[in-house]
């Protein structure tokens, strides 16, 4: 009898592996999501502490320091979410009864417009095809998701405390473990660089386009407009397509208060803020080696989003970009790198 080829049962073993840790992160998703999100923040964070060391700063109080700017951004920014949550809580029927009202205008101009051209509509084809009652719905429950998910920035702060203060022992314990060599460093320390350009740059950009759209939604009177801007910057975080989806909420809202013409301009202000900051100033610093495809972006936000839940969407493309870079570092995983990548030279 022929014996099984070893190199398929090897497959086999580690497909077998991958499904149970998958599973298991799936089933602890609620301590490796804030811990992800702690580790992106602790590398964002380290060269600021190693700065403060360097310049004389004793290590317990650069970390302290550290944690402190952290605590107070992620305080200022559960402020503006709590107090929006509990403003469109309450405001939440008004603004339902409004969107009735809105959708019939809607339909009697979709109407007419069809009879202008020949075309029959039916009004409760319009409304199914609308059914902005149901996105009000979608769009507060996912609020109130990501209010829960603020309820976890303490264990996020007390993960990145522990991992800053790990960060100056790491060098030392990966030496004992691994051994020294020039090549594995030298991969190490341009992994860490890399993820961390992006992490830096893709903040950067995020922040200014919520900044920006905040402020035009001001402009416009939309309500909760300084909200909508920290969700534009936290959906920024996917490319593509995530700053574009944090537009769908503001354009609900500008259809409630003022009807289709201000919730055209929000949209046609979030295609030019996209286009300027995430087209043309975001790749002149981001660079073309941390790249992803289109699809790949797409495929990570669905996996991540089904591993992790909410928070593995607003994370998939960091840890695709990080998984990415790490594959570059090695001569055997490089080609797999190459097709996650955008193509760019």
């Amino acid at each position: 009898m022929r014996k099984p080829d070893r190199r398929f049962s090897s497959i086999l073993i580690v497909l077998g592996a991958g499904v149970i840790v998958l599973a298991g992160m799936r089933a602890a998703s609620g301590i490796i999501a804030p811990f992800l999100v702690a580790v992106l923040i602790a590398t964002m964070a380290a060269p600021l502490v190693f700065w403060l060391h360097r310049r004389g700063v004793p290590k317990v109080l650069s970390v302290l320091i550290v944690i402190g700017a952290i605590v107070g951004i992620l305080s200022l920014v559960g402020g503006i979410a709590l107090t929006s949550l509990k403003d469109f809580n309450e405001t939440l029927p008004e603004y339902q009864a409004q969107l009735e009202l809105r959708i019939g205008d809607i339909t009697a101009n979709i109407t007419a417009l069809g009879r202008r051209f020949g075309i029959s509509f039916r009004a409760a084809d319009i409304w199914n095809m609308l059914n902005l009652g149901s996105a009000a719905r979608m769009a507060s429950v996912a609020v109130l998701e990501a209010g829960n998910f603020l309820t976890k920035a303490l264990l996020v702060v007390f993960m990145t405390l522990f991992l800053l203060f790990e960060g100056f022992r790491l060098p030392a314990k990966l030496e004992q473990a691994i051994g020294y060599s020039e090549q594995t460093w030298s991969g190490f320390r341009t992994y860490v660089q890399s993820v961390q350009k992006y992490l830096v740059v893709k903040t950067a950009s995020s922040l200014a386009t919520g900044i920006v759209a905040g402020t035009w939604l001001w402009i416009l009177g939309v309500d909760h407009a300084v909200f909508w801007g920290v969700v534009t910057f936290l959906f920024n975080y996917v490319p593509n397509i995530g700053s574009f989806a944090a537009a769908v909420p503001p354009m609900l809202m500008a259809v409630v208060q003022y009807g289709l013409g201000v919730c055209l301009l929000v949209a046609a202000g979030y295609v030019v803020i996209n286009v300027v900051i995430g087209g043309l100033i975001e790749p002149n610093f981001m660079g073309s080696s941390v790249g992803l495809a289109p699809l790949v972006v797409f495929m990570s936000l669905v996996f991540w989003g089904w591993v992790l839940g909410a928070a593995g969407m607003l994370l998939s493309t960091p840890l695709t970009i990080s998984l990415k870079i790490a594959l570059e570092n090695f001569s055997d995983t490089n080609w797999i790198a190459d097709i996650l990548g955008s193509g760019k030279s």
